[in-house]
């Protein structure tokens, strides 16, 4: 859509210069809330002061507040007045910001670090919450720039609790009377990504993760012995390596697994001489296809099963759901490159090779509707962002500087995405 100087609509999109104005202003109270929420951390689905906080800097805004019944989300709808919005089945576009902690004790030494002792926002969620609270506010001050609705979705428990999981089910796609065209989230990252720097690709973005639980049982005996027993441990040991190799001979190396013995528990330390009568081992297993995660799950049990019978013990093979892969829809990536060119400049964006190895639930959102998962650089200035401690450790620090890029690229996804929708092309102009 071009604007001439004769186009008395409401100018909108990632370069408007109100919208840009808007955001410089909201910034201060967007800087707060992050520190505010870093100082009081909460882990997990319930977080009434987190969620409390949001609804503070929400209630004002003229918007549709939903709160969730099993676990503390907030969602908002907020009906835009564009003059090119359609009269019937505007467009809708979903934007998310997770809002929980981590189980771990900051050693950051910032001023807002957390008060909560173990507890810490080690995976910057809160400057998720807090620059998706900025947005709000924005685009709610603008409401005329937005040919469509917008559903601010603020989701707890990430952090392995499957938070998106909940609220899909309680209905957020729907938040808006109709399922959401396009979803988009944000993600900051402590290293690897310069601050300024946002990074994605089309197709799988983040990996699926599963759970591996093995328990054996043998016969317990005396080591003198062993012969006299059936001995689950050396087993266990044994099935431990055959995953690895597992892994190198019957999964394609350009659909790879990748799989991590994260514990092993067999005996007791008082008894050295003893053939433990049980034992157990426990993995996570990332994958970055549906294909590799099946055949991986078929062959892991066909192993476990073999091994164990070659040995005259028994094996019970747990196989855990986690999240699936998280899949961006490649126009959404397209239509994200541009918003991010156009808002931060042309070298701010970093089309990735291949997937990340973590994980994460925004991947239940992207099952159902198409839309794309962002990574923003927050690595303080100068420090090396190869050398930046990483994403869930103690030592995290995200820069403030990416608040300002979160806020204005959230707020120009939702227009750009919006008017592009509602006049059915693949990006405005």
């Amino acid at each position: 859509m071009n604007h001439t100087a004769t186009d008395t609509r409401p100018r909108t999109g990632a370069g408007s210069t109100d919208l840009v104005a808007a955001c410089a202003a909201e910034l201060p109270l967007v800087r707060a809330l992050c520190h505010e929420i870093h100082a009081h951390p909460e882990v997990g689905l319930h977080l009434p002061h987190t969620q409390a906080r949001v609804l503070d800097h929400l209630r004002d805004l003229d918007l549709e507040l939903t709160t969730g019944n099993e676990v503390s989300s907030v969602v908002a709808v907020l009906r835009g007045t564009h003059p090119d919005r359609p009269a019937a089945d505007a467009p809708v576009v979903l934007l998310r910001g997770d809002m929980d902690a981590l189980p771990v004790a900051e050693e950051t030494g910032l001023p807002q670090a957390s008060t909560v002792e173990g507890t810490m926002h080690a995976c910057g969620h809160d400057q998720h919450t807090a620059a998706l609270v900025g947005a709000a506010r924005v685009l709610a001050q603008h409401r005329d720039q937005l040919a469509g609705d917008v559903v601010f979705m603020f989701q707890p428990g990430e952090e392995m609790q499957d938070g998106a999981a909940h609220m899909v089910q309680e209905g957020v796609l729907r938040a808006a009377g109709r399922t959401v065209d396009e979803a988009y989230a944000l993600h900051v990252m402590s290293n690897q990504f310069p601050l300024g720097q946002v990074a994605s690709r089309p197709g799988p973005m983040m990996a699926a993760a599963d759970g591996l639980r093995v328990t054996l049982r043998g016969r317990g005996g005396h080591g003198s012995m062993p012969h006299t027993a059936r001995d689950p441990l050396t087993v266990a040991c044994e099935m431990v390596l055959a995953l690895q190799t597992l892994v190198t001979r019957h999964m394609d190396a350009f659909d790879p697994v990748v799989v991590n013995v994260g514990s092993l528990h067999s005996g007791s330390d008082g008894a050295p001489n003893a053939v433990p009568e049980t034992a157990s081992f426990f993995a996570s297993v990332r994958s970055w296809s549906p294909q590799a995660r099946t055949r991986f799950r078929e062959r892991a049990t066909q192993l476990v099963d073999g091994i164990a019978a070659a040995y005259g013990i028994t094996a019970r093979t747990e196989l855990i759901d986690g999240y699936p892969v998280t899949t961006n829809d490649p126009a959404c990536v397209d239509a994200a490159r541009a918003v991010v060119q156009r808002t931060l400049g042309e070298d701010a964006w970093w089309e990735l090779e291949r997937p990340l190895s973590g994980s994460e639930d925004f991947s239940r959102v992207l099952a159902e509707v198409p839309g794309a998962f962002l990574v923003v650089g927050a690595v303080p200035e100068g420090v090396d962002p190869t050398d930046a401690p990483s994403n869930h450790s103690s030592a995290a620090v995200f820069d403030d500087g990416a608040l300002e890029h979160s806020l204005r690229l959230l707020t120009a996804l939702a227009t750009d995405r919006l008017l592009a929708l509602a006049q059915g092309t693949e990006e405005s102009s």
